[in-house]
């Protein structure tokens, strides 16, 4: 046993104590992650246009948000890694620390119009991202099974606040780049840069005891025997798959429209201002309904709030599609359509990966899921770009919704094999 687990050892104690630290650790996370979502709101929403100006070409707008996703994948595998050895507080920390280096280096790069640096601090930038991502578990450790949804839900909402204003500030943030000589694109990275390292601060001063080693001393002192045998049942491993692949679809067909949209919008006269109207409202409805996604997937369940997904999507695909050019009204009504799916599905998908796995490896398989998410984020913000310069945005997005339609199918016959499992079993 080590040092670490004996000191936790120590603030554990009767139900009612650890009750008490669940709140606690939630506090905190929800602290951090309204400072983490003020940060998230940068790359959305002005970092395709940076790029676009600083590489003069329109093909090339959906590379920041691939450099960002991939930047997130790697950052996943690391925080997950050392979250698994050092705890949530130490992985999450330093996670929301190099995000907001990596905001400073694109600002540093439009002042020196250096396109190497431009992507390098995209790159780092993608940890904040991932860690603010990953939070969303640190709420999951000490909560009952029946409380786990929720739990994520809280972790989630707390990024509205940030997340919503940080989009409509871009004009605000913008005026206030330009008095100090920098493009007015880069302010919001300066918003960027101060919320992430403010996040990872309130993390690692506040986020005590770790929660995750909490529950680990939890779970060995509760079933010291049985603690290792739960990752390896197909009912568990059939989980991980579904869970998986529900949060991988979400993301592709939101990162692809998303990134192009406010290409779309430049495109056919609408101000930066309107812009982040749009993106603001999309990124809202990716985290405010999730107090009500949350209380729906723990009574619904999550194979009917990730079908429910797929629907979303699909109806948000269409509507972008078909939406007139010069429609604010109705890209507004697609892209929160957009970021409501999203929402039920991160949410839908994260509860089944949380219920089938346990503390004594649950931040390693979370951390490898969450680079398959980022990864497919990656690619769909690569190929975004490539639709829309030999297509156009309508075909993107029909793209995006017919795609979202593939949960249903792998959802549905999860429930079915899930069905003939218990049954084989009874």
């Amino acid at each position: 046993m080590t040092y670490r687990t004996q000191k936790t050892q120590r603030n554990v104690g009767p139900h009612s104590i650890q009750r008490s630290l669940y709140r606690r650790s939630l506090i905190v996370v929800v602290i951090s992650q309204m400072f983490g979502g003020a940060g998230l709101a940068a790359g959305v929403t002005v970092g395709a246009l940076l790029a676009q100006d600083m590489l003069g070409t329109e093909s090339s707008a959906g590379v920041p948000s691939a450099l960002l996703t991939f930047g997130s994948a790697v950052a996943s595998f690391l925080i997950g890694r050392f979250s698994q050895r050092f705890g949530r507080r130490s992985g999450l920390g330093w996670g929301f620390i190099a995000g907001g280096i990596g905001a400073i280096g694109v600002i540093l790069s439009a002042v020196n119009s250096s396109v190497p640096l431009l992507f390098l601090s995209l790159f780092i930038y993608g940890a904040g991202t991932a860690a603010n991502l990953q939070a969303r578990y640190a709420g999951t450790d000490l909560a009952k099974p029946n409380q786990r949804a929720k739990a994520i839900s809280i972790a989630m909402v707390s990024t509205t606040l940030g997340a919503v204003a940080g989009p409509n500030m871009v004009g605000m943030t913008g005026r206030f780049a330009t008095s100090f000589g920098l493009p007015a694109l880069t302010g919001l990275f300066i918003l960027a840069a101060v919320s992430f390292i403010l996040a990872g601060i309130v993390l690692l001063l506040f986020l005590r005891p770790d929660p995750l080693i909490t529950a680990k001393t939890i779970s060995v002192e509760s079933h010291p025997k049985t603690v290792e045998k739960k990752d390896s049942s197909p009912k568990n491993n059939k989980g991980l798959v579904v869970g998986a692949t529900v949060m991988v679809l979400t993301q592709v067909v939101m990162v692809a429209i998303m990134t192009m949209t406010p290409i779309h919008m430049k495109h056919h006269g609408f101000s930066l201002g309107d812009v982040g109207v749009v993106i603001g409202i999309h990124v809202g409805l990716m985290y405010l309904p999730s107090l009500f996604t949350g209380i729906l997937v723990d009574k619904i369940g999550r194979i009917a709030m990730s079908i429910a997904s797929g629907f979303v999507l699909l109806l948000a695909g269409l509507i972008a599609a078909l939406a007139p050019a010069n429609s604010q009204l109705l890209l507004i009504l697609a892209l929160a359509l957009l970021g409501l799916g999203w929402n039920i599905g991160l949410i839908s998908g994260t509860a089944l990966i949380v219920d089938a796995t346990d503390s004594a490896d649950r931040v390693k398989k979370q951390g490898a899921i969450d680079v398959l998410v980022a990864l497919a984020g990656a690619s769909g913000g690569i190929l975004s770009g490539v639709v829309v310069a030999h297509t156009n945005y309508s075909i993107l997005s029909f793209a995006g919704g017919a795609l979202a339609l593939g949960l249903i199918p792998v959802v549905l016959c999860s429930r079915k094999r899930k069905q003939k499992l218990a049954s084989d079993i009874k």
